[in-house]
């Protein structure tokens, strides 16, 4: 594709979306636009069953496909299975497949749980540097996908951690190397779609730099137009050449690609056109990011979503989106291809942008149906455990061990405990909640007398003295007692430190373990073990038990620059 410099790219679109232009001769019928438009609409619904809403929208073209959601619509591989088809189902007779998507990203986001194989994140994967794995691991996610029926997948997350302490990313991304990331990028995005199964790139132009959560407000990304050129789209760029079929707009804002304006980049034509497409030559179908989020709102009130959200959807069609991601009631959903309807017989959405977009969706929507899905007990295989467990095997990695700690060996203690927090959602695009933590069972089974103590995601001081008092006997008794304490986002939640601390003043060797994000280490900088898993997935804490006992050796690198030895800055 030729390209346009981006003021210029950006100028065009502006104008191709401009109230004032007229329709021309040729414009899609009157009786067609309901239907070209309705297909912009990616729908949303409760319940392990399609609803009668959702199936006479797809029946009628009033949506292209769906997105689901773990908390609303998936319970098991074969419920999701069955879900699908009925959505498939509904679709008039010579139809291409319906979009069904959603987010199985690995790590802290998976919306397929139980049943379904337990992934390490992303940063497991840029922790092991194999892009060999990620191939892998992006074939195997794409294969238990379609078996289950769901044809598009919101991954890869390109993103990069340039802020480490952000809960937000997590365990999400491929690192703070961009050149890594986008090597990752592009073997998650091939594997997945040698299994038939759309790869999604986001959240463009680059969420990683910065510091809010779109699903609370505005977002803005602090970098200049260089840096977001050699960094942030750097993994973008990659995914892009591998043939990413799809790209999804983040709602963040970069005022230094839209001349100094604040506006979310799903909203903004000089990003979606003149940068996605002109510049970096992307042909495949845009996505945004969900459209319920609070970065789109002028107020955070109830009726926001109702009152805005037609007006922000045509906006958004307007900036140069495809897609868009609704996660709204059926009749607000109906809203929207209404006032799509209307922007485009007024001439506000330019006829040759309606006809070219759905057309790309057509075409996706025709390549998702070129591979027939492999049997649903591909689903949860032993085999794809047993990559799983080789990714979180490749990527523990040891950060320091000053006080010789390891490997831990039954003749050097009497007994391990276990102290680790309650796994918790810290962002909305999370499900970590539904885990619950076994690293005591796992360090069982290798022979170890192991008791186990859960805690607050952030301690008071009355609960690090209770904790440290169930610990057991202090420094004077003859009974060997080694801590394992695991700890999750601890430059915020910093009573974990001082937990840490308390054990160490009590002279209880502890060994220190970033169950998330590495930089956890840097909170409690007294102890002298300290290594990483990336993640709280069964697979990571199995490799991290093996390290423990010395089964393994710990072969992962650091993915993220900083000094582990530094004393962070969140206490």
């Amino acid at each position: 594709m030729a390209a346009r410099s981006g003021a210029a790219g950006a100028r065009a679109a502006i104008a191709s979306a401009d109230p004032g232009v007229t329709a021309a001769p040729g414009d899609p019928a009157t009786d067609d636009l309901e239907h070209l438009l309705g297909e912009r609409v990616l729908r949303s619904f409760v319940g392990l069953v399609p609803t009668p809403e959702v199936l006479a929208a797809i029946a009628a073209g009033r949506a292209s496909g769906v997105s689901l959601y773990r908390a609303k619509n998936i319970e098991t591989p074969d419920q999701v299975r069955a879900l699908t088809a009925a959505l498939q189902a509904a679709r008039p007779r010579d139809e291409p497949p319906v979009i069904v998507a959603l987010d199985q990203e690995g790590g802290q986001l998976q919306a397929i749980g139980a049943g379904a194989t337990a992934w390490p994140g992303n940063l497991a994967l840029a922790a092991s540097g194999s892009s060999d794995l990620a191939l892998r691991a992006g074939a195997a996610i794409g294969a238990e996908l379609a078996a289950m029926g769901v044809n598009v997948d919101f991954a890869p997350v390109c993103d990069l951690l340039d802020d480490p302490r952000s809960p937000l990313m997590g365990t999400r991304t491929f690192g703070d190397d961009p050149i890594l990331a986008g090597r990752l990028a592009v073997a998650m995005v091939r594997g997945l779609q040698s299994a038939g199964v759309a790869a999604t790139l986001k959240h463009f132009p680059g969420h990683g730099s910065v510091a809010g959560d779109s699903h609370h407000g505005l977002p803005v990304a602090p970098v200049d137009a260089a840096t977001l050129r050699s960094r942030e789209l750097v993994p973008f760029g990659a995914g892009i050449g591998a043939g990413a079929r799809l790209v999804m707009l983040g709602h963040l804002a970069v005022p230094a690609a839209t001349d100094g304006r604040t506006v979310p980049a799903t909203l903004a034509p000089e990003l979606a056109r003149a940068l996605l497409r002109d510049e970096l030559g992307f042909e495949g179908v845009t996505v945004s990011d969900a459209l319920d989020m609070a970065a789109l709102y002028s107020s955070a009130g109830p009726g926001a979503a109702a009152q805005e959200l037609p007006a922000i959807a045509v906006r958004a069609a307007m900036a140069g989106l495809d897609l868009l991601l609704t996660v709204h009631d059926p009749v607000l959903e109906d809203r929207v291809v209404e006032a799509l309807v209307d922007a485009a017989r007024s001439g506000r959405l330019y006829p040759a942008d309606v006809r070219s977009s759905a057309g790309r969706i057509r075409s996706l929507r025709a390549w998702l149906g070129q591979t027939e899905g492999p049997p649903l007990s591909v689903v949860g295989s032993a085999a794809h455990a047993a990559l799983a467990r080789a990714i979180a095997e490749r990527s523990s990695t040891l950060i320091r061990d000053r006080d010789g700690l390891l490997p831990i060996r039954p003749d050097g203690i009497d007994r391990v405990v276990v102290v680790s927090p309650r796994p918790v959602d810290l962002t909305p695009a999370d499900t970590s909640s539904y885990l619950r933590l076994g690293l005591a069972e796992v360090l069982r089974e290798t022979g170890f007398r192991v008791d186990e103590i859960d805690m607050p995601l952030d301690p008071t001081p009355a609960d690090v003295g209770a904790l440290t008092e169930a610990i057991g006997p202090g420094p004077a008794s003859s009974a060997r007692v080694l801590a394992v304490v695991g700890s999750i986002d601890a430059l915020v939640h910093d009573g974990q430190a001082r937990l840490v601390d308390a054990f160490v003043r009590r002279a209880i060797p502890v060994i220190a373990v970033a169950l998330r994000t590495p930089v956890d280490v840097l909170a409690y900088p007294s102890v002298g073990t300290a290594l990483a898993t990336y993640g709280s997935q069964p697979p990571n804490l199995r490799a991290l038990a093996a390290g423990l006992v010395g089964r393994i050796p710990f072969t992962g690198r650091l993915p993220v620059r900083f000094d582990p030895d530094h004393h962070g800055d969140g206490r």
